[in-house]
């Protein structure tokens, strides 16, 4: 059984297993063990809030119950930009016209923006390949939007999320090459390690501060704005599937789009409904995949179940409530795993 829970210093060396598997073009999981533990630390402080809401960096592990391995890790920044700035890419439209000449043109544009300042950041989501299968890449994305349900004051209530760009086969990004390169004069993958709590001044410092026109970007470059790499395509689905959607933002460094979200629109906030633990199963039952998460911040923990609620009480084994660290009569929240069918359309007429 796979349960995801709140990340302890402890898990150190397995939280730097993942960083090394992710390789590079994850900014905010480096393969760094005294980063990575600094990290842990402040994680195990946000979820007791015992550091303000802009320090707030809450990590959540996914561990095999069986073997006690890291499996995967997740994590929400509680709002970003408040103590250091955080930037993006805003794509907008510049019109420019000359009657006398009789030329209308419309061009693309990016601007360097703080506009995501103060708004809560899913990030680090990464899933080891041993893992990849069945449900356990939604567990994991969608564990941290039932954090964000369950906590609405621990979180800023505009979420967002920065998807990985394209890369090529060689692991180039054409968009840094045709913007990155010319101005940071440095490799993505040094400017990407640069970019640590505390160490992105150099962005400010470096990056122009008028309008990029895309049509000046090579061509490589303008096909991948808003591309998603391919490794994070399925991410970027269940991120959709919850109630994000892409939005004008990019990353700056290699295009990536930014999914943003309403947290009252989440489909967590909206589906969710918390209910009793009853009496524990001798075996698994229900008739669906659900999520079931325990409702203490820092003893947050979830599980994917094949059991549903019913009656405003939810019955699991012996097991999945030992996973869960619960007894029965706790509450918890419980979400289906899939979006629930749309409601029947009544008052249509009839042929």
């Amino acid at each position: 059984m796979l349960v995801v829970r709140t990340a302890r210093p402890s898990d150190l060396d397995g939280v730097l297993a993942l960083a090394e598997a992710a390789g590079a073009g994850m900014t905010t999981l480096k393969a760094n063990r005294e980063a990575l533990g600094e990290r842990l630390a402040l994680a195990q402080a946000s979820f007791l809030q015992t550091v303000p809401l802009e320090q707030r960096d809450y990590v959540f592990i996914l561990e095999d119950c069986a073997n006690g391995r890291v499996a995967g890790i997740a994590a929400i920044k509680g709002a970003v930009g408040l103590d250091e700035p955080f930037y993006n890419y805003r794509r907008g439209t510049l019109v420019q016209s000359a009657a006398a000449a009789d030329v209308y043109v419309k061009h693309e544009v990016l601007y360097l923006s703080h506009d995501l300042t103060g708004c809560a950041e899913l990030c680090s989501l990464f899933l080891h390949p041993d893992y990849r299968r069945g449900g356990n890449g939604k567990l994991l994305s969608k564990s941290r939007l039932l954090f964000i349900t369950q906590f609405p004051h621990l979180c800023a209530r505009t979420v967002f999320a920065e998807m990985r760009g394209f890369q090529d086969e060689q692991g180039v990004s054409p968009f840094w090459e045709s913007i990155g390169r010319t101005f940071f004069g440095m490799d993505f993958d040094r400017a990407d390690d640069l970019c640590q709590p505390g160490g992105k001044s150099y962005i400010a410092e470096l990056m122009p501060r008028y309008p990029i026109y895309t049509c000046l970007l090579s061509e490589a470059a303008r096909a991948v704005i808003g591309q998603t790499h391919v490794d994070t395509a399925p991410a970027r689905r269940l991120l959709e599937q919850e109630g994000l959607q892409a939005s004008q933002y990019i990353d700056i460094f290699d295009g990536g789009p930014v999914l943003l979200a309403d947290a009252a629109s989440l489909r967590a906030t909206r589906e969710s409904v918390q209910v009793r633990l009853g009496e524990p199963l001798e075996r698994p039952g229900g008739d669906g995949q659900s999520l079931a998460c325990t409702t203490r911040a820092s003893g947050f923990r979830v599980i994917a179940t094949g059991a549903a609620a019913t009656d405003g009480a939810l019955r699991l084994t012996r097991a999945e409530q030992h996973a869960l660290q619960c007894d029965t009569g706790c509450t918890i929240r419980v979400l289906r795993m899939a979006a629930s069918p749309p409601a029947p359309q009544f008052g249509a007429r009839m042929s």
